[in-house]
């Protein structure tokens, strides 16, 4: 399939520190990127989180549903964490791209669901490996709440930790508003639910754009606010927004 952009331009609205390897495959697919992060994320340093990490080893598992919680922990885990203590021998991922930042610190993912989404991500995990043993979640504060209700459950044994913030940004309130006012803008994407809310709060239009979610959850909150059309891919990473996108154009221009 050939993945043309044709000068499109499509509103990035990730957040700022994952947004440029977005805005590179827009530009390799001959496509405008305008970056517009609605999203900020701060990792968390609380006392909760350094116990944790100071008994990591009481863990079976470490589940992780994104690549900031990754990064967070490891950040923490630079700090608190106890060589001596060792590091639970296996870890879960919602998707590879959450697992390809995992490897940057030296691991690789136990296990990775069939489809990135933490519904499906709780019932593989449990018919693949009915008793895991001690879980630890490791979350944002706008983390839904999928797994810890699926693991109560299901009567597993399992603790969650916190490791980092997502905020909406208002300081480019004024910026978003200009570009969609005056730049044209062919398509807005969503990468998380968070950041279609933060969009909505953020508008002051909504309407005669196009949008691009990644995700069922991404997309349900989308519809819910009434945002349409929609074009979802049915693999939830960059790569296949775009393709989704092309074909998109190369159907209804």
């Amino acid at each position: 399939m050939n993945v043309s952009l044709q000068g499109k331009k499509i509103l990035v609205t990730r957040e700022e520190n994952q947004a440029k390897e977005f805005a590179d495959l827009i530009l390799e697919h001959q496509g405008t990127p305008i970056e517009v992060p609605l999203l900020t994320v701060s990792c968390k340093d609380q006392k909760d989180n350094q116990e944790v990490l100071q008994s990591i080893s009481n863990y079976d598992w470490i589940f992780f549903t994104s690549a900031n919680g990754v990064k967070c922990f490891f950040e923490l885990a630079q700090r608190y964490l106890d060589p001596e203590n060792g590091f639970p021998a296996n870890i879960a991922v919602v998707g590879h791209k959450t697992g390809n930042v995992l490897k940057m610190y030296g691991y690789s993912a136990t296990f990775t669901p069939s489809v990135y989404n933490a519904e499906i991500m709780g019932s593989e995990f449990l018919t693949e490996y009915p008793e895991p043993g001690s879980i630890l979640l490791v979350r944002g504060n706008l983390s839904r709440d999928i797994l810890p209700n699926f693991f109560f459950n299901n009567g597993l044994n399992f603790e969650s930790i916190e490791v980092y913030e997502t905020s909406y940004n208002f300081l480019v309130k004024e910026q978003l508003n200009n570009h969609l006012e005056k730049s044209h803008i062919d398509f807005i994407t969503f990468t998380s639910p968070s950041t279609v809310q933060s969009f909505y709060k953020m508008a002051a239009k909504t309407e005669g754009f196009k949008y691009a979610c990644i995700g069922t959850t991404t997309e349900k909150k989308a519809r819910e606010l009434g945002l349409s059309p929609i074009i979802s891919p049915g693999e939830f990473t960059i790569e296949e927004m775009i393709k989704s996108i092309s074909k998109y154009i190369s159907m209804k221009g």
